[in-house]
């Protein structure tokens, strides 16, 4: 199944405007271009980077607009966005007064593929959709079948679609924004992962941000996959309009009923595609070859082996997939143990439902918290927590939000508030933590905010946790 097997015919000669100078923006611009559209790119910004992104594109022949995203250029047939740009956005009450669809670069990528492109295993959901995706093209490779990750985790799927290399199944991840955007996505199989609110600012409301989730299921052909432990997702599941035949499979951490995926006695096992799956279910793998073992992690890695099996992939596969995945950095990752307290980078904990899976996994915690909290609010957070919590240093713009839940929900626990947001503060928030901490405890930095008030992006705060992490152990080892 090759994926550059494509109709050009629906953009070839049309006037197309591209909003947004970004990977995606970029990405959608050459491509329609390349198959013969008219292409205009605009952009609200004029900095230097966004200049070269444009001189190139415009050697290309595309016209680019910076400085300039609310108007809506003469002649255009469809407007692509970009998956940030807002539903409210000027430019797009302009092409609806014109009569002119919006869509996104996934519905683009969906409708460029050819008779023969590969089928889609969708995923999405608050969080986990990277690790979960990634977790499932390993299951895929290890089933001998030709896939990548794409989407959402970096790879514009246009490019994908629009390549030389054949692929067998794409596993791909969609966020809300994309699915918003993506009116003809039918998936082969699909699963949202849960459903926490987020990105309420860009949807409204968190009912129009669950359904924007749902949409991944429509037209599903084989299985929709929902998380048995947030009733939510099913939920999605029932009101989504699926091909006759195509099956309910939930995944939970519990022992599985039929049609589900589930953990028994140390194991993952399945009870929703083994040849007797109501009298008994077939071991996929061990609790102990998913890296790492964190409750949220083996819900990740139920969900990618439930989508495989609805590939048709082996049970050995997925053992072996499992086993060869490792999670990018910043992802509950264990930096460093000094003085018998482990040090863990959660910097990707990014909101609060992430950060509370987090807490989850381990029994008493040193807290690092803070930064941008996005409208967010941290009762629910802190309640749940408040029993493994042995200390909390507060960081970033929001921390006093999170002082605050922490005064009403876990009073006696000992909080520092770090008032400050130089290069430094990283560093103090360890050594405030492992002041706090004694032989057994986790100092676990799952921020449950965003990072841009102090570093230019997650991962730079978890490298400069690491580095913070590594220079106590040097420390330590001299005083010894």
């Amino acid at each position: 199944m090759v994926g550059h097997q494509v109709s050009t015919a629906e953009f070839s000669g049309k006037h197309i405007t591209v909003a947004g100078l970004g990977v995606s923006g970029v990405s959608a611009a050459r491509a329609l271009a390349g198959l013969g559209a008219r292409v205009t790119v605009v952009d609200g910004g004029d900095g230097e980077a966004l200049r070269e992104r444009a001189a190139a594109l415009e050697a290309a022949g595309i016209t680019v607009r910076l400085a300039d995203a609310d108007t809506l250029p003469e002649g255009t047939d469809l407007v692509v966005t970009s998956p940030g740009w807002r539903p409210d956005s000027p430019l797009f009450a302009a092409a609806a007064e014109a009569g002119v669809d919006v869509v996104g670069d996934v519905e683009i990528a969906w409708r460029l593929r050819g008779p023969d492109a590969a089928p889609w295993l969708a995923i999405t959901g608050t969080n986990g959709k990277t690790t979960t995706v990634q977790m499932l093209a390993s299951i895929l490779r290890a089933a001998g079948l030709r896939t990548a990750a794409v989407g959402n985790i970096g790879t514009p799927i246009i490019d994908v679609v629009l390549g030389d290399e054949p692929h067998d199944v794409l596993a791909v991840e969609l966020s809300s924004y994309q699915l918003h955007w993506a009116p003809s996505l039918r998936a082969h199989s699909a699963a949202v992962l849960n459903l926490a609110p987020d990105h309420l600012d860009w949807h409204g409301s968190m009912r129009a941000y669950a359904a924007d989730k749902g949409r991944i299921y429509e037209g599903n052909t084989i299985a929709c996959v929902y998380n048995v432990e947030d009733p939510r997702t099913e939920r999605l599941v029932e009101q989504a309009d699926v091909e006759e035949g195509c099956r309910a499979i939930g995944f939970t951490l519990g022992a599985p009923g039929p049609s589900m995926l589930g953990v028994v006695d140390g194991l993952l096992v399945d009870r929703a595609f083994a040849p007797n799956r109501h009298q008994q279910a077939q071991e996929l793998a061990e609790v102990s070859d998913v890296h790492p073992p964190a409750p949220h992690n083996i819900a990740n890695a139920l969900a990618a082996a439930a989508l495989a099996r609805a590939f048709g992939v082996e049970a050995a596969a997925v053992r072996d997939g499992l086993r060869a995945f490792r999670p990018d950095a910043h992802r509950i990752a264990h930096v460093a143990d000094v003085d018998g307290v482990a040090y863990v980078d959660d910097s990707k904990a990014t909101n609060t439902h992430a950060a509370q899976a987090s807490l989850a996994a381990y029994g008493s915690i040193v807290w690092i918290a803070g930064g941008l909290a996005k409208g967010a609010t941290f009762d629910e957070l802190v309640a749940s927590a408040a029993g493994r919590l042995r200390g909390v240093v507060l960081i970033g713009a929001d921390r006093a939000l999170i002082r605050e839940a922490l005064t009403r929900h876990a009073p006696d626990v000992p909080v520092v508030d770090l008032d400050r947001t130089d290069t430094g503060a990283m560093a103090e928030a360890v050594r405030e933590a492992a002041r706090l901490a004694g032989p057994g405890d986790t100092v676990l930095m799952a921020p449950a905010c965003a990072s841009m008030d102090m570093f230019t992006n997650y991962n730079e705060r978890g490298e400069a946790f690491a580095e913070a992490v590594r220079a106590l152990a040097a420390g330590r080892g001299k005083d010894a």
